[in-house]
């Protein structure tokens, strides 16, 4: 059994979870709503404010979907509660990031400003003139506009330009050597 899977997820207090026919699992509280089609081979049940993930039979596939459909849900859950954000740093001279209005504007060594807006589920955060902050109630789309934004300038391997997630190591290599 999947160690993940078989965990119940308790609902906190101002969220509620709707279990639709065709296995649609529905989260609203006052920060918005996601929904999710989980795979019939998974059986989701509320009982007495706890979740319970199982799965109907014990073949591979619905092995594979158990600690997944699980940890879908926990996230819907968790994003409409605390939220998910991930943080990014601009690193090089000259580059640099300003908010202006509903969108920011990364200055990374290109000969023209990229502008990337919010969309309705992103909201962008600036911290002085290199960190950006993605925040958003979908762990999903938050991992992938914060994505979007690395992929403008990734970081290179010679001097680390570029864009990073905060934390992240670049592996620095060494450069030619004159003979």
């Amino acid at each position: 059994m999947s160690r993940i899977g078989r965990m119940p997820i308790t609902i906190p207090a101002g969220v509620t979870v709707t279990v639709e026919p065709g296995n649609i699992v529905r989260v609203a509280s006052k920060k918005g709503e996601l929904t999710e089609r989980i795979p019939s081979v998974i059986e989701v049940s509320q009982e007495d404010g706890v979740l319970y993930i199982k799965r109907s039979s014990d073949d591979k596939k619905a092995r594979a979907m158990h600690g997944l459909s699980r940890a879908i849900v926990a996230n819907m859950i968790t994003g409409l509660t605390e939220g998910f954000t991930k943080t990014l740093e601009v690193v090089g001279v000259g580059y640099r990031v300003q908010k202006s209005g509903n969108k920011i504007v990364l200055n990374v060594g290109y000969s023209h400003p990229v502008e990337v807006p919010e969309t309705d589920g992103i909201k962008l955060d600036v911290e002085g003139t290199n960190i950006i902050k993605v925040t958003g109630i979908s762990k999903q789309a938050v991992g992938q506009f914060a994505a979007n934004i690395r992929e403008i300038r990734p970081p290179e391997p010679y001097k680390g330009k570029g864009i990073r997630y905060q934390g992240e190591t670049v592996q620095i290599k060494v450069g030619k050597t004159g003979m």
